[in-house]
């Protein structure tokens, strides 16, 4: 590019100098810049984004990141857009104009996450064994860090359920497959607990006038 426009350059300057009258063929040339820039203004802006995602590098190849509403690992990252690929192996292309400009999650920085849950409990069960029965099975799954401690305190009072948030820290390789480990666990283990799981429910109260 940089050497066409020099070239372009030489031309007009040689032309000009044999006497030919450049002006309006420089005005004419000048439009034609501007209906092509115009033309190109989104392909320019992810050029651009592609340029300082290669140079302040907020992700790299192999990294799970969230952006514009997708989700993978990134695969490959070109000038013009970077391309990844989602947990159900589907390939996502996404302008890098948007991904330089806009707000996104990269999951692979941190060695560490947290992984939250909330369990609901009927009114009237014993919260104490709720909490007893989970810190079993946290202290079952060597997955789970020590160190941030475990977290565990009584949420809310809610319409139909008494809500139980559990907070503990694992690797990152880790997250998914100790979220669902603990959400089955809790299923299975809950009800030998003498502890139930409420369903939504509404009392009605029917008054009859004498």
């Amino acid at each position: 590019m940089v050497a066409i426009l020099l070239k372009v350059m030489v031309y007009i300057t040689a032309l000009g100098m044999l006497g030919v009258e450049m002006t309006s063929f420089i005005a004419i040339l000048g439009a034609a810049g501007l209906a092509v820039g115009l033309a190109l203004s989104g392909t320019l802006q992810n050029f651009a984004g592609g340029v300082m995602i290669l140079f302040f590098k907020p992700y790299k190849v192999g990294d799970v990141i969230e952006a514009q509403g997708y989700t993978g690992a990134v695969k490959e990252i070109q000038i013009f857009v970077t391309i990844l690929t989602t947990p159900d192996n589907k390939t996502v292309l996404i302008p890098n104009g948007p991904l330089a400009t806009g707000s996104m999650i990269n999951y692979s920085t941190q060695e560490t996450r947290r992984v939250d849950w909330e369990f609901g409990i009927s009114y009237g069960d014993d919260v104490d064994k709720a909490y007893e029965a989970l810190n079993k099975l946290i202290a079952a799954d060597e997955r789970i860090l020590k160190d941030p401690a475990p977290f565990m305190a009584l949420k809310t009072l809610a319409d139909s359920s008494v809500n139980i948030v559990v907070r503990v820290w694992v690797k990152a390789p880790d997250y998914w497959g100790v979220f669902f480990k603990m959400n089955e666990d809790v299923y299975k283990t809950f009800g030998d607990a003498g502890l139930s799981f409420p369903f939504p429910q509404m009392d009605v109260h029917v008054s009859k006038e004498a």
